[in-house]
């Protein structure tokens, strides 16, 4: 009988909605891998053990008493300022010190965790699990697979712990057995910067599937006029261009906009759409699951992404949304980074605009808006496009690099 190889990630979040991890995971399973999924537990949110459809096995680690205990002081401060936009490094000290030792705590658990299933292969996903997982490979004579989903030492928010990361990355990433990354670009920046092999490039692309269009967010908000529908779908947070969006919609007549999906920026865009008089035709839906968020995409006209060049992270992208815009058959607004001009214009499924300019974004929304034609020409090119740009396209690439590192066939 064939030896079952075991795999044990890491990931620093709950594993709720994290779609990329998933997708590598749930292939792995299916090619005869034993997939074990480390991630963090809160109590009343997630479950410290289960395992999904796909046979894939998740443990959750409780997050430290102390972080509870942080917690609860972070929601009293959100609740004086109104928001939670407080910027990682504007924290007290002594919020700090709490902060690293219950930070430490949990990856001590989850050290322990991947120690105690003894795997063949440890994966960690993000720099933030990289000493955990490095460690851990030492332990258990593992071989490590780092997975870099963003350029951390240049990305929105990470600028107190830049120096920190690129030590980190600079220190370990040459000792793993396999990297991956996000972009082309990135796969150049980290073989310059670290002197490693060009990482393996696996774009957060989703499962090839046909969602028929519906009216599934117009009935949901109950929109009463025939316009099209605006979509953002994402984290609302800082850098993503969502002010901008915004400020956009005045010059959009005749369009409803919806945004899906949580984050710090919620209610300060709440705020200024009210300031401007556009709550009428603009709308929150907090995040949905990974399952159902297709079926929302396509019930959408338009898809934009608007997200601003701040930070190397940012130039480096080609956004997951473009992907699941695309199918969605959505034709698209998006911001002219290299990798995302060459995904628009290449495949003709939308229009490309300068970061930071409101004026060229509401302009090419309103195309879009008022050019039915175009528009139809645009979905069906973006669903041409999906055939080849999905997960099941490239995810040989990722068994074939496990099957080198632990030399199988």
């Amino acid at each position: 009988m064939r030896q079952l190889h075991s795999v044990s990630m890491i990931v620093w979040n709950e594993f709720l909605n994290d779609a990329r991890v998933r997708k590598e995971a749930e292939t792995l399973q299916s090619r005869g891998f034993m997939v074990s999924i480390h991630a963090l537990h809160t109590p009343g949110v997630t479950v410290e053990r289960e395992v999904l459809s796909s046979g894939v096995n998740v443990i959750r680690i409780p997050r430290s008493p102390l972080w509870r205990l942080r917690k609860r002081s972070s929601s009293a401060c959100q609740a004086i300022n109104g928001n939670g936009s407080g910027a990682i490094g504007s924290i007290s000290i002594y919020k700090r010190i709490l902060r690293v030792i219950a930070r430490l705590w949990t990856h001590l658990g989850l050290m322990l965790a991947i120690i105690k299933s003894r795997p063949d292969v440890v994966h960690a996903h993000d720099v933030n699990t990289l000493p955990t997982a490095w460690l851990a490979s030492i332990i258990t004579h593992s071989p490590l697979v780092y997975d870099a989903h963003e350029i951390s030492t240049d990305r929105e928010g990470y600028n107190s712990f830049r120096s920190f990361v690129g030590f980190i990355e600079k220190h370990l990433m040459p000792r793993a057995a396999a990297i991956i990354t996000t972009t082309d670009t990135r796969a150049k920046f980290f073989a310059r910067a670290y002197g490693v092999p060009r990482p393996l490039v696996l774009q957060n692309r989703p499962r090839y599937h046909l969602i028929r269009k519906s009216t599934k967010i117009r009935d949901e908000l109950c929109l009463e006029k025939n316009w099209p529908i605006v979509l953002y779908q994402g984290g609302l947070q800082q850098g993503r261009g969502l002010d901008l969006l915004v400020e956009a919609v005045v010059s959009v007549p005749n369009a409803y906009f919806v945004f899906i999906g949580g984050g710090r920026m919620e209610w300060q865009l709440r705020n200024r759409a009210e300031d401007l008089g556009l709550s009428p035709r603009v709308f929150f839906i907090p995040t949905v699951s990974l399952d159902d968020l297709p079926y929302y995409t396509a019930s959408a006209d338009i898809g934009v992404q608007p997200i601003e060049n701040t930070c190397l992270n940012h130039f480096s992208t080609d956004s997951n949304k473009l992907f699941e815009y695309m199918m969605a058959g959505l034709p698209v607004v998006a911001t002219a980074m290299p990798e995302i001009r060459k995904l628009v214009l290449e495949n003709s499924i939308g229009i490309v605009v300068d970061s930071g300019n409101v004026q060229a974004l509401a302009t090419a929304i309103q195309t879009l808006v008022e050019d039915v034609n175009k528009r139809e020409v645009l979905s069906r090119n973006a669903l041409l496009a999906a055939r080849k740009f999905n997960w099941e396209e490239q995810e040989n690439s990722l068994v074939d690099l496990y099957r080198k590192i632990l030399q199988v066939r």
